[in-house]
């Protein structure tokens, strides 16, 4: 028998330009979203000023909602290392906001939250948007997504509330494998280093 939850999740999917975010509130086996929206870069001079503001916006959406936990969304495999470079830092700086104020904070790839919210790993941010404006009971799609993929980042957290207590239960790596039927990767002769 588990007990009731209650707690309220910011998820977040970080940017140099924009940045979205998305609160939901957990109680018991229902959920509700309590806030969403952007953080709006564009007009903002160098890459360090942005960081320093993501940073401090963080804190302050932190401090505002009071979060228990946090969702952050993990940079994507780009092609253009320079722009996933600047992605991996603004999350960084968001991560740093997070840890400041001592939440726990969970990571997940964009294929994995795409999957969550729609049943598949390669929606488009239209469809996201699209189903959560039906399972959260959104009133319209904002005009940013970022704002519906922040959004997005706290629901794919608590659809894994499970998971995350069953994974806690494993001591081991072959307790995690065992449990999630996983197959043992075939054993590779080793090779001699130089």
């Amino acid at each position: 028998m588990t007990s009731s939850k209650d707690r309220i999740i910011l998820g977040i999917d970080p940017g140099t330009n924009i940045m979205g975010y998305g609160v939901i509130h957990e109680k018991g086996k229902t959920v509700e979203m309590i806030g969403y929206g952007i953080i709006d870069m564009r007009k903002m001079d160098g890459h360090f000023n942005k960081l320093k503001h993501i940073y401090e916006r963080t804190l302050q959406l932190i401090d505002g909602f009071n979060p228990d936990e946090m969702a952050i969304e993990a940079p994507f495999q780009g092609k253009n290392v320079q722009s996933m470079l600047k992605l991996g830092r603004a999350q960084g700086a968001a991560i740093s906001a997070g840890l400041t104020r001592t939440i726990p904070i969970f990571e997940y790839a964009p294929r994995k939250i795409k999957l969550a919210i729609t049943g598949t790993g390669t929606a488009s941010k239209e469809q996201v948007a699209g189903m959560l404006l039906k399972l959260l009971k959104l009133e319209k799609i904002p005009k940013q997504l970022d704002a519906t993929d922040g959004l997005a980042a706290a629901l794919c957290h608590y659809y894994q509330r499970d998971k995350l207590k069953s994974d806690s239960n494993c001591k081991s790596w072959s307790d995690y494998a065992k449990q999630k039927k996983l197959i043992e990767p075939k054993t590779r002769k080793k090779r001699k280093l130089p």
